[in-house]
């Protein structure tokens, strides 16, 4: 059963209304309602197609965090082969958050590593909701140096609120395991594509995300800090969430336009999560793609294309 948006309320009734005619005739035979019925199915379309055509950046926050987006795993499962995942970081634990291993992308040999929010109360409270603690970001470096020792591509799914901010996190050194993941990021010798599939949120996305090519889905986010949370710190009010998400320039429309986002996947229509099997599709083909045009170059260029592109952020769309 699909979970509607608050802005989406208006398409529930709609396409509640031709579900109902379409039980009624199930009970009554009789029952002629198939050309009303599909009269509310065309009005549900016209209506789904106003909503996603110029969605607000405070609504693609909603669609990015949908519960029933396809996340890390699903992508992991429909798109790649022969994956073996490796856990821990041979320090302290394994972290759930974070899951990757050696796996194939139509045929090739990568390393692929990403969060995992969890698809129930029970994964996503095993998963920590895709807020990961330092051994998270100390495993996704162990794997980075993997890959980069046996010359793997590195593919890199970002969905997270952030890295997750407890007090154990703090005294095993979370701001050192962010720095160190990001620098790992910015050193490998091999290519490092990332997507960021729903939220990429703070410091946790982008010590994953410093990558040669940085794809985003249409309707995913990605920024320094929520829109919530930076609402508190500006407003002292969280309800102020919406004004500060059109601030934040977070959509990824608002990061290609800005250079932060190389490539932008569109999504069905409607989000990611109402055709899920469509949206890895598209998701499959970029990353093809992206390793494709990236295996081309030799080791040294593709660490020099990775730093310069860093250093040039900023330098386009913030005087717009």
């Amino acid at each position: 059963m699909t979970q509607y948006l608050e802005f989406e309320k208006p398409l529930a009734e709609i396409e509640g209304k031709a579900n109902e005619l379409r039980a009624m005739a199930r009970e009554n035979p009789e029952a002629d309602v198939e050309k009303e019925a599909a009269q509310l199915d065309q009005k549900a379309v016209d209506l789904l197609d106003q909503l996603y055509a110029n969605l607000t950046p405070w609504r693609k926050c909603q669609v990015a965090r949908h519960p029933e987006r396809p996340h890390c795993q699903d992508y992991i499962n429909a798109i790649f082969t022969e994956y073996t995942p490796l856990a821990g970081d041979r320090n302290f634990a394994d972290d759930h958050a974070v899951m990757g291993g050696i796996a194939r992308l139509d045929g090739r040999p990568v390393m692929v590593i990403g969060h995992e929010k969890g698809n129930d109360t029970k994964s996503r409270i095993e998963r920590n909701f895709g807020m990961a603690r330092p051994e998270g970001y100390r495993k996704a470096i162990r794997l980075m140096d993997m890959a980069d020792r046996f010359g793997l591509p590195v593919i890199t799914l970002v969905d997270t609120p952030g890295a997750y901010p407890g007090k154990g996190a703090e005294e095993r050194g979370q701001s050192e395991a962010i720095a160190r993941s990001t620098e790992k990021c910015l050193d490998l010798s091999v290519p490092l594509i990332s997507v960021v599939i729903g939220e990429g949120g703070s410091g946790g996305a982008v010590a994953f995300a410093t990558a040669n090519k940085v794809a985003m889905l249409e309707h995913s986010i990605y920024s320094v800090i929520s829109p919530e949370g930076c609402a508190s710190i500006l407003w002292k009010d969280a309800g102020k969430a919406n004004e500060a998400a059109e601030a934040l320039r977070l959509t990824a429309q608002n990061l290609h336009e800005m250079g932060v986002c190389d490539t932008i996947i569109a999504e069905p229509k409607g989000g990611a999560h109402r055709a899920s099997e469509d949206a890895i599709a598209s998701v499959q083909s970029a990353l093809i793609a992206m390793v494709d045009d990236l295996a081309k170059l030799p080791a040294d260029e593709v660490r020099k294309a990775r730093r310069q592109k860093y250093l040039n952020l900023g330098s386009k769309g913030l005087a717009a």
